[in-house]
């Protein structure tokens, strides 16, 4: 059987921090290479995981003026499939020219954030552009049942529920820790208003006996920093590479998550897999997290604070939470989350290609 041929618009390079490249490397590296071959894009060093994957090709782009050759690609590509397709010039004139080509592919844009758009970062111009090319794809995934119902209520748009996944080998600790002297609680995040660091800095006022690491940078860097500087039982990390954030992960006894605008965080799941009680929001009804069992949904700061202070006194509550949640998140493994897109990948070539067989009969 001939392979489907997918092209990711995506890049392969080694390093990019990006959620959607990451989670496209991810894919892409466990993808069965028998019955799928990959195209994807590069601009530096690629990653091991892509380039050891065989039937994967590779086109290498410029640092600038991309639009051209990612349009070409796009246009006159042979893929079956045009897989994570993004907001940019590119796919925006793909959009418009394709009708005008023999193209066939069939598009399928994924959504990892609710769509009322209450992120401060997302500018009318980027939403603009969103509408305009990935809420055009023939075929919509939410990474969320919550996202998918945000896509319904503000665009009335249909989408198909395939969650992020996390690297749970990855994320396993190889082997028991010593105990910290101190309880250690992580935020791992961008420094952003609704992510919540600033409550952050606050549970460390309020809870002296316990020590606070705030791994992550953004607007509110400098305002935290500042602020930090005045309390001893906080460490600001900064930005961190993906082996230094596990190191994090691993050291730590508590994993706090106050943001209030979410879709399905990664952190959430990287947090569980290392073994982690979790603590968040309700809002965005994260479902990597089950209240009572593998940590705690909350509905306010106070309540927050409170379940931090319940999980600080109590350590055999935090591995009991801990363990339940590493339990649990290996339903997002990467491994099973790649085979529920073979599955769809599969599905959606075998429609096109029976599609394509009526037209030229008729």
């Amino acid at each position: 059987m001939k392979p489907v041929h997918i092209l990711i618009d995506s890049f392969a390079d080694e390093g990019l921090t990006n959620a959607q490249m990451i989670n496209a490397r991810e894919i892409v590296s466990r993808l069965n290479s028998d019955r799928f071959s990959v195209t994807m894009f590069v601009r530096g060093s690629p990653a091991q995981q892509i380039t050891s994957r065989p039937n994967t090709r590779l086109i290498r782009l410029p640092n600038r003026m991309q639009t051209i050759p990612l349009l070409a690609q796009f246009l006159f590509g042979k893929q079956d499939i045009l897989f994570y397709l993004k907001a940019s010039p590119a796919s925006r004139w793909y959009l418009k020219l394709r009708s005008l080509t023999t193209s066939r592919s069939l598009i399928l844009g994924t959504i990892e954030s609710q769509t009322d758009w209450r992120d401060d970062t997302i500018t009318p111009q980027t939403r603009r552009l969103v509408e305009e090319t990935v809420f055009r794809c023939d075929y919509l995934f939410s990474n969320s049942a919550f996202v998918k119902r945000s896509l319904e209520v503000n665009y009335g748009l249909p989408s198909e529920v395939v969650p992020t996944g996390v690297d749970t080998d990855f994320f396993r600790r190889n082997c028991e820790r010593l105990p910290n002297p101190r309880p250690r609680v992580l935020f791992v995040g961008a420094l952003r208003g609704f992510k919540g660091p600033q409550l952050v800095l606050d549970a460390a006022q309020r809870y002296p006996q316990a020590d606070f690491v705030v791994v992550g940078d953004g607007v509110m860097a400098k305002e935290l920093r500042e602020q930090a500087q005045g309390l001893a039982n906080v460490a600001m990390r900064g930005t961190l590479g993906r082996t230094e954030v596990r190191e994090e992960y691993w050291s730590a006894d508590i994993f706090m998550f106050p943001s209030r605008w979410e879709g399905s965080p990664r952190v959430l799941m990287e947090a569980a897999a290392s073994g982690l009680p979790v603590i968040a929001r309700k809002d965005y009804e994260p479902e990597s997290v089950i209240d009572g069992r593998t940590g705690f949904l909350t509905a306010s700061d106070d309540e927050i604070m409170e379940r931090l202070g319940q999980l600080l006194i109590k350590p055999d509550l935090r591995r009991t939470l801990g363990e339940a949640g590493r339990s649990h998140v290996a339903r997002f493994s990467w491994d099973a989350i790649t085979r529920q897109w073979e599955t769809i990948f599969t599905r959606l070539a075998r429609t096109q290609g029976n599609d394509l067989a009526s037209e030229s009969v008729a």
